[in-house]
C-alpha cells in the first residue's frame, strides 16, 4: 500500500471515530461493523511475524484499532472469545482458506453503552461465496 493510500485509510478511520463519538455523545448506542482491512492482534492472523510490514497488520493500523477501543468501542468477538482463533478472510492464493491461513479483519464493534445488549457473536467460516465469510451479532431487542 502506498503512503498516500495508507494516509487516506487512517484519515477515514479518524473521520469514523469522530462521527461515532458525536453520536454516542448524543446518547445513541452504536454497532459499527464491516471490513476494516486490519488484523488487530497477532491472534487475528495466521502468520503475524511474516506480515508485520504489510498493510493490514502495520503497527500504525493496529494502533488505530487500539485508539478506537480506548474511545469506548468494544470488539465484540474478543469480548466474548478472548482467546479463540478464527478468521474472516483468506487469500484466494495457495488454497489459503482450505488450509485456514487467514486473517480476522471484519468486526462488529459496539459502543460501551450497548455491550449489555449483545448476546453473542459468531464467525460463519462454513459460509462460502467470497474471500470473506459472514460475521453475525445477536442482540437483545
Amino acid at each position: 500500500m502506498s503512503d498516500e493510500r495508507l494516509d487516506y485509510k487512517l484519515r477515514f478511520y479518524d473521520a469514523i471515530l469522530d462521527y461515532c463519538n458525536g453520536e454516542v455523545e448524543k446518547g445513541k448506542k452504536l454497532i459499527v461493523c464491516g471490513d476494516y482491512n486490519t488484523a488487530h492482534r497477532e491472534i487475528d492472523l495466521k502468520n503475524p511475524k511474516a506480515n508485520e510490514k504489510y498493510s493490514g497488520f502495520l503497527p500504525i493500523e493496529r494502533a488505530w484499532i487500539d485508539k478506537f477501543i480506548e474511545n469506548g468501542y468494544i470488539d465484540t468477538f474478543r469480548y466474548f472469545y478472548p482467546d479463540k482463533v478464527e478468521y474472516t478472510w483468506w487469500s484466494y492464493k495457495f488454497r489459503a482458506r482450505e488450509k485456514n491461513i487467514g486473517w480476522r479483519i471484519d468486526y462488529h464493534f459496539v459502543s460501551r453503552n450497548f455491550i449489555d445488549r449483545v448476546k453473542d457473536v459468531r464467525i460463519l467460516t462454513d459460509v462460502m461465496g467470497s474471500d470473506h465469510c459472514p460475521i453475525m451479532i445477536e442482540v437483545k431487542i
